[in-house]
């Protein structure tokens, strides 16, 4: 069974305020083992970053005005999520920013019936603890000192040790 795991960074956390996504990371399973299968890429948002949000990536409005549109790389996105179930940890973020970049250019949606949300796992399974990506990572002993700001693709790779942890299989 063939999975994804997801992540992205935005210019700030909400679409109603126009916020963008800026980068999206993409890591692929086949039976829970990372694959050598990786989506990633760097956007321009066409707007600046809030303060807050660089903070959490570090992305600056220089770099992101020199790369690609989400539509210039939307075909090559949708072609690796298709058919595969996606693995997110705090999935109405994600897919929230994701179904907007998608509405702004007229392509249908991403269904939330193939999204596997990993938050809501560790809440229904640790309620009232620390769920948070780097919480995860310390209850199942993993290690995330590459984590000095977040990024898409290391955040993907975390995630994915986590999400095994979470349904109780063993790290490959």
């Amino acid at each position: 069974m063939k999975e994804v795991v997801l992540d992205t960074e935005t210019t700030g956390i909400s679409v109603k305020e126009g916020h963008r996504i800026v980068e999206i990371g993409c890591i692929e399973l086949d039976n829970l083992v990372p694959t050598k299968n990786k989506f990633h890429c760097y956007l321009n948002p066409e707007r600046k970053v809030s303060e807050k949000a660089f903070e959490v990536h570090g992305y600056s409005d220089d770099f992101l005005s020199k790369q690609k549109k989400f539509q210039n790389v939307v075909e090559e996105f949708l072609k690796f999520i298709d058919g595969k179930k996606i693995v997110i940890h705090n999935a109405e973020f994600d897919i929230g920013h994701l179904n907007n970049e998608l509405s702004l250019i007229k392509k249908g949606k991403i269904s939330s019936a193939n999204v596997i949300d990993t938050l809501e796992i560790a809440r229904n399974k640790y309620p009232g603890s620390g769920n948070s990506l780097d919480a995860l990572c310390k209850r199942f002993r993993v290690d995330n000192s590459r984590r000095e700001k977040h990024t898409a693709l290391i955040d993907c790779e975390l995630l994915s040790k986590v999400y095994i942890n979470l349904i109780d299989q063993k790290e490959p």
